[in-house]
């Protein structure tokens, strides 16, 4: 009797017959295990920004947007926040938080760059900061057109002096009495406080108003120069 040595047939399958693969297929919108994701994403990420917005530590403090001089007026418009950490609260405190309420008197003490934080040491009235503001009524023709707060300039004075123990002097003089260069500036690098913009028009006497910040300690002299000319002409140069 032969015995079949073949391989044994598969008693659940027909013969030659393989069975068909099953495919996975994607969870649906109603699948639990797809919101439990979302939840799980979701909670990262809110967690993850509480992480960050604790970790960040600036405060925003203001500064100058442009250029300012020592006895300019501020404008509030004329400062931008910028966010700035400090190592401690002292070095915070030198400066002008944007939280804080700003001091009625912006007259700067000292001038400051571009983009530099405000510091309150640079802050006061203008006479904590050693000047006197002066206003001149200048020829509009003698007042360069861009001259506005902020600018530096020279002034120049010229006329004829006061009959003096000499005679005349086409040159002037100084409070002193004695001759002067009429190309030398009576003050230099003075810092412009207002001005009338040309396109306001200009007072009644045609002539235009510019306010400066002058150092106390040469107002004297100017005044007295004045008072030694019998038609003073008063012009400016900017400087910057």
């Amino acid at each position: 009797m032969s015995r079949n040595l073949g391989k044994p047939e598969d008693a659940g399958t027909p013969r030659g017959s393989v069975p068909p693969a099953v495919r996975t297929s994607s969870p649906g919108w109603r699948d639990p295990r797809l919101w439990i994701g979302v939840v799980i994403l979701a909670g990262s990420v809110v967690l993850g920004s509480r992480v960050l917005a604790a970790a960040d530590d600036t405060v925003q403090v203001w500064a100058v947007a442009d250029d300012a001089v020592a006895g300019e007026q501020l404008d509030p418009d004329a400062l931008v926040a910028q966010r700035v950490r400090f190592a401690d609260e002292e070095d915070l405190e030198r400066y002008l938080a944007v939280d804080d309420p700003l001091p009625d008197d912006l007259t700067l003490l000292r001038g400051l760059g571009a983009g530099e934080l405000v510091p309150r040491a640079a802050i006061g009235a203008a006479d904590d900061a050693g000047t006197v503001t002066i206003s001149l009524a200048v020829a509009p023709q003698l007042v360069p057109s861009a001259v506005g707060p902020g600018a530096v300039v020279d002034v120049y004075v010229t006329g004829e002096a006061l009959l003096g123990p000499t005679g005349p002097n086409a040159q002037g003089t100084g409070a002193s009495g004695a001759a002067r260069d009429p190309g030398e500036p009576v003050l230099d690098d003075v810092a412009v406080v207002a001005a009338a913009a040309v396109d306001d028009g200009f007072g009644p006497s045609g002539e235009r108003q510019v306010e400066l910040a002058v150092p106390s300690d040469q107002v004297g002299e100017f005044y007295g120069l004045l008072g030694t000319l019998t038609t003073p002409v008063i012009s400016l140069a900017q400087v910057r």
